[in-house]
């Protein structure tokens, strides 16, 4: 019997497969495609990513630098928007994110947690859960069959439509949004994203990736015409893309992720930002504080993991939903927001409540901001 069984290999069950096989558990992982495919997931995160990742990885990884955003109200405009009125720039003097290739990432975190002992299988489907008192019980279609195993535990990693949350009767998100990418091939080394409060109650946006092209996207609650209100986003900046892709985003945490035997990390539990619907390093530092509370052979301790994370992230995810409604203010209370408001920040953009810190205030007061 495994100690743990973990049901997805993205960043949040990479990262807690590699961790609690360094910490001597026996672990299986469980990916019913290929690690990382299909992509579904921005590339821009922050620096903090590295820290998570072993070493060589920014020179395998790294595709672009960058120092800032350009929001704009109103319909998308000319490339980068520079000279239009309506775009108001937040930055910083050092680099505030990277760009990043998405799908080498999850297969370098993969390739961590195999490294460090435990058995990652792609291609293996979990097709059923059962929790009984002293184990979990997991049926798993495979390339040669389907199997049965069993784990005292089960981490469920496995996306905003958890098969492994449903197995275990807990709560849903409160949200899932409906988000698309798409690629264009010309390069741009340009170093801030430009950010068009055009999607309903969410936004749409452009990353330059350097020699990678440039990613465009865009994401709204279901029922709007994502498609539609995308292609004016590709229309306003006349270019052509490929390599389309979608996926779902699961904004605001349920009030429970853990029961006895199982517990939920990552999209799976919605441990995303609610302002940009990122997720990758909080689904890790999730990850993390299952590694350091949950013992198997102690079922009672994932009420352990549920406090830890929320005591780190509940504030940061609170703070979210409050400038995610920003987005759905008429376009002249956003302009005067975000004309008080933008230049120099000192706001980290993993941490949305280190707009109160002393680096932010001094970046405010630097700029002349009042």
């Amino acid at each position: 019997m495994y100690d743990f069984a973990v049901v997805g290999v993205g960043p949040a069950g990479a990262r807690f497969a590699r961790r609690s096989a360094e910490a001597g558990y026996d672990v299986v992982a469980f990916e019913r495609g290929d690690v990382g495919e299909p992509l579904a997931c921005s590339g821009h995160v922050s620096t903090d990513i590295w820290s998570f990742t072993g070493p060589g990885a920014r020179e395998e990884l790294f595709q672009n630098e960058i120092y800032g955003a350009r929001f704009h109200v109103g319909g998308p405009h000319e490339r980068n928007g520079e000279d239009d009125q309506d775009t108001y720039p937040f930055y910083k003097q050092e680099v505030v994110s990277n760009v990043i290739d998405r799908v080498g990432l999850d297969r370098h975190l993969a390739d961590l947690a195999r490294e460090s002992g435990a058995d990652v299988r792609e291609q293996h489907t979990v097709t059923g859960l059962e929790e009984h008192t002293d184990r979990v019980e997991l049926t798993v279609k495979g390339p040669d069959g389907t199997d049965t195993y069993e784990a005292k535990m089960v981490a469920g990693c496995d996306g905003p439509r958890s098969r492994v949350r449903e197995a275990l009767s807990l709560p849903e998100p409160g949200e899932l949004l409906h988000g698309v990418l798409a690629f264009s091939d010309e390069p741009d080394d340009g170093n801030f994203v430009d950010v068009h409060l055009t999607a309903p109650t969410f936004f749409a946006w452009r990353i330059p990736r350097h020699d990678a092209g440039v990613e465009y996207g865009l994401a709204a609650p279901p029922g709007v015409h994502v498609t539609k209100h995308f292609e004016e986003l590709i229309d306003g900046y006349e270019i052509e893309v490929s390599h389309r892709c979608s996926g779902l985003i699961p904004i605001g945490p349920p009030d429970r992720v853990t029961t006895r035997r199982g517990f939920l990390i990552g999209d799976a539990a919605a441990q995303t930002k609610p302002f940009t619907g990122g997720g990758i390093l909080y689904g890790m530092t999730a990850a993390d504080h299952a590694v350091d509370r949950i013992d198997p052979d102690r079922p009672g301790s994932t009420a352990t993991y549920e406090r830890a994370w929320r005591d780190d992230l509940e504030r940061e995810i609170e703070l979210g939903h409050w400038l995610r409604r920003a987005y759905s203010l008429p376009e002249p209370v956003q302009r005067v927001g975000l004309s008080v408001t933008s230049g120099e920040i000192g706001v980290h953009m993993d941490r949305p409540t280190s707009v109160t810190s002393l680096e932010h205030l001094k970046a405010m007061l630097l700029s002349g901001r009042r």
